[in-house]
């Protein structure tokens, strides 16, 4: 929390400001405008000496899109110094902005400097002492605002609202600034008028309000649990009800003062002589983040089988091959189908973290279990973090060539907290990288699948040297984005593309590029199961779109049974802890939990045609698989205040039950929606009250919509059921007709052989009493339609085999 401000009229103690407060200077030039102001009104020529000037410069680097940057001072080699977000990672950037067709334009008057295309525009004003800059939407429909015309404002920046900030510094004493000119603190502040009824979201994964308003929100990665303002994913994005989202590109300390310092703006600061921002126009959230991700980078598709049920050794627990192996065969004894298996921190040798290597006490067949693991159907994944302990065979190795941060002396910078004496992988020294990939290589020589990356927030600033000469303020959240894509980019090289996934605890801005990401450590409680899901949702809506979540102490049963319903249907699935085991039969003995897994996995993977489909759309629009309501309902002012249900995919509504009793109460939007576990309809828009038991929860398919199932998910040769099976045989298509309307929908069946790719399409057009459905590819064997209709009943038809075409 950073506030420079005393009220509204007064600065905190110790605090100058000079806003801009009149353009002295305007330019319309080729594709960007700039401005020179002054922070006070010039009357005649003696008022331009001890004057500080701050540059305003606005350009249009993407269609619909607006970088805004001030500065104070740019000969100031703090504010160069990388590292930078890599920014348009995934598109040929020069091929995007030759082939614009927005109408791009600078202009000039006297009044004003402007810039714009068809649909978004920036003016600042150049009357003497007005300065303001108005962001405005034009032709193009806004589902949230009541506008009269084509044209609205979406921000502005007016007055007192670009600004550079100087504490306790010696700046307004002449011979103190010779003498001793960096004492202090010196930020750069854009602060944005919020409109009346706007509401701010994302900024990272987020466990407090889900609605921003209101909270200081600083950006600096920490190790702090979920039960606080602190996050170990923060990203300077956040997404705004008014149709548009504001990206800052700085990864170092950004301060978000959210309707909490001047109840009327998001003051945003960085300790920097400039501030750049991307106004990112929408006007709907899927537009804005598909945007936004457009920039930062799409995630990676992650491989099927990573979708199953992932069993967990557990954190402080003790286990060896004979644990693992009783673990596995109750849960197949049970019929609960386990995907992969994690070998938590203690599959290598307590002081030695990390040495990459399993502890040859507890497993001295590390490669014989890896091998008999992966016969049974298993895939392998294990923990790991950047540190390296004193005791690890491999710290003087790393010592010696220069692989760990330094000291400004040059001597390996250590820390005792978490690992004895541990120094930290620099990757920013290539040679580092390469000699951890190697590292992680032999593990996939091994076996291993993925790794779990955890940490990588507690990441020093102070007496701290990076091979490149990196800014450690900068790198503090930035090294968690280089930790994982260094280790997803060595499994991508291995394995292949669409196989590649990692198990990330932090991140920052871009790093939805290396899915998977995970909630960190809440406790076991109902309350802390919904914090969960409101860091889930808000770091989807800033592009991450795969994500799952553990859990700290010991679940009572029916936590446990209700977190693991809505676990199931998250994009990832996990049954992992800290100091106890996950299994059910050790936390509910009455066997319930025992069938409550088995029931939520079985549905789950039915439902992996409609899920990896969506998988695919993420991985193509950065739109997460998690949504929060008003993603797709932005027309519906209520779904913007939702935040304990969501949308799993376009077609799917997720109510977690959040208490033992099974009492929830929920939000339907507007017309029929149907029950995929109970079969009934809920008619909305409506407030709908109901009592579940530990083997249902609310699971709504949205009126108008089709997904494609599979009733009886395939056993593999173990007998056991799989993620990965034909998405496109013997599959049942469920359709939503209930209110009579007429559809017209393309579905589309994935192909789980070839990932990221599709095997069929359907085409499904009519209404509940006449229509068809045309198949484009080949949906395999006995196919079946479930037609929802608007009394509630259900009509089955059933198609031949390798039909092309079913009509009622």
């Amino acid at each position: 929390m950073v506030k420079f401000s005393n009220g509204m009229w007064w600065n905190a103690d110790g605090v100058v400001i000079d806003w801009a407060v009149e353009a002295v200077k305007s330019e319309a030039l080729d594709g960007r405008i700039r401005c020179v102001a002054t922070s006070k009104h010039i009357n005649h020529r003696g008022d331009t000496l001890n004057a500080p000037t701050l540059t305003v410069e606005c350009s249009s680097p993407a269609p619909d899109t607006l970088l805004l940057t001030g500065y104070h001072w740019k000969g100031q080699k703090q504010t160069a110094l990388g590292p930078h977000y890599e920014l348009f990672p995934d598109v040929d950037y020069q091929n995007l902005t030759a082939n614009r067709q927005d109408s791009l334009s600078t202009s000039k008057t006297p009044t004003e400097l402007k810039i714009a295309t068809n649909t978004l525009s920036a003016t600042i004003d150049t009357r003497p002492s007005s300065f303001n800059i108005d962001i405005k939407s034009h032709n193009v429909a806004n589902p949230t605002i009541a506008s009269p015309g084509p044209d609205h404002l979406l921000t502005k920046l007016g007055w007192r609202s670009v600004g550079y900030i100087k504490k306790g510094t010696n700046a307004v004493h002449p011979g103190l600034s010779l003498t001793d000119p960096d004492k202090g603190e010196r930020w750069f502040t854009m602060q944005f008028q919020l409109s009346v009824g706007e509401k701010i979201y994302g900024l990272g994964e987020r466990f407090g309000p889900f609605v921003k308003n209101g909270q200081a929100v600083d950006m600096w990665n920490e190790d702090g649990g979920t039960s606080s303002e602190l996050t170990y994913k923060n990203v300077p994005f956040f997404l705004s009800s008014r149709g548009y989202g504001v990206f800052i590109p700085y990864p170092g300390f950004v301060t978000f003062e959210v309707q909490s310092e001047r109840t009327t703006r998001v003051n945003i600061a960085v300790p920097s002589e400039s501030l750049s921002a991307y106004i990112i126009h929408g006007p709907s959230p899927t537009e804005i983040i598909q945007r936004y991700t457009l920039m930062t980078g799409r995630p990676a598709l992650p491989p099927p089988w990573s979708f199953g049920l992932w069993l967990s050794t557990s954190f402080t627990t003790s286990y060896d091959e004979t644990t693992v192996t009783g673990f596995l065969e109750g849960m197949d004894k049970r019929d609960i189908p386990v995907g992969v298996f994690h070998f938590d921190c203690f599959w290598q040798k307590g002081f030695h973290w990390c040495d990459y290597e399993f502890d040859k006490e507890y497993f001295p067949d590390a490669k014989g279990q890896l091998a008999r693991l992966k016969e049974k159907g298993y895939n392998i994944s294990v923990w790991l973090n950047p540190y390296i302990g004193q005791e690890s065979k491999i710290f003087d190795e790393g010592a010696e060539n220069g692989y760990f941060i330094k000291k400004s002396d040059g001597s390996v910078w250590q820390h005792d907290f978490w690992q004895a004496g541990m120094a930290i992988i620099d990757f920013t020294n290539p040679a580092a990288c390469k000699w951890y990939q190697n590292k992680l290589e032999a593990l996939i020589d091994l076996g291993v699948d993925c790794f779990k990356t955890d940490f990588g927030e507690r990441i020093p600033t102070g007496n701290t040297v990076y091979h490149d000469g990196s800014s450690p303020e900068k790198m503090h959240n930035y090294y968690s984005f280089l930790y994982n894509k260094v280790t997803f980019e060595i499994i991508e090289k291995r394995l292949g593309r669409n196989q590649a996934i990692v198990f990330a605890r932090s991140t920052t801005a871009g790093g939805q590029r290396f899915p998977v990401h995970w909630g960190g450590d809440p406790m076991s409680t109902f309350e802390a199961m919904a914090e969960t899901l409101r860091g889930g949702l808000s770091l989807g809506l800033c592009g991450y779109g795969y994500w799952a979540r553990g859990f700290e102490g010991t679940p009572d049963p029916a936590l446990y049974k209700r977190w693991f319903a809505f676990g199931s249907l998250s994009s990832h699935s996990r049954l992992h802890g800290s100091g106890s085991y996950r299994v059910p039969w050790l936390i509910d003995e009455s066997g319930e939990a025992d069938v409550v897994l088995k029931r939520f996995m079985g549905l789950k993977l039915s439902l992996m045609p409609y899920l990896y489909a969506t998988a695919i759309k993420t991985h193509e629009t950065g739109v997460a698989m998690m949504r929060p309501l008003f993603v797709e309902f932005p027309e519906d002012p209520f779904s913007w205040n939702v935040d304990t249900q969501y949308m799993l995919g376009a077609n799917l509504m997720v109510v977690p039950i959040f208490n033992a009793e099974g009492t929830v109460q929920y939000y339907v939007p507007g017309r029929s929606w149907y029950g995929i576990l109970d079969g009934k309809l809920r008619r909305g828009p409506s407030f709908v009250t109901e009592s579940h038991d530990f083997s249902s929860l609310p699971l709504l398919l949205r009126p108008g919509t089709a997904i494609v199932t599979r009733s009886e998910v395939p056993r593999g040769s173990q007998g056991r059921k799989h993620a990965v099976y034909d998405y496109a045989q013997e599959v049942t298509v469920v359709m939503n007709l209930a209110g009579g309307d007429s559809v017209d929908l393309l579905v589309e069946v994935p192909d789980g052989s070839k990932p990221g790719s599709f095997f069929a399409s359907l085409t499904i057009k009519g209404d509940e009493k006449t229509g068809s459905i045309n198949v484009v590819g080949e949906l395999k064997g006995q196919w079946s339609v479930k037609k929802v209709k608007s009394d509630g009943t259900v009509d089955l038809l059933l198609a031949e085999d390798g039909a092309k075409q079913l009509a009622w």
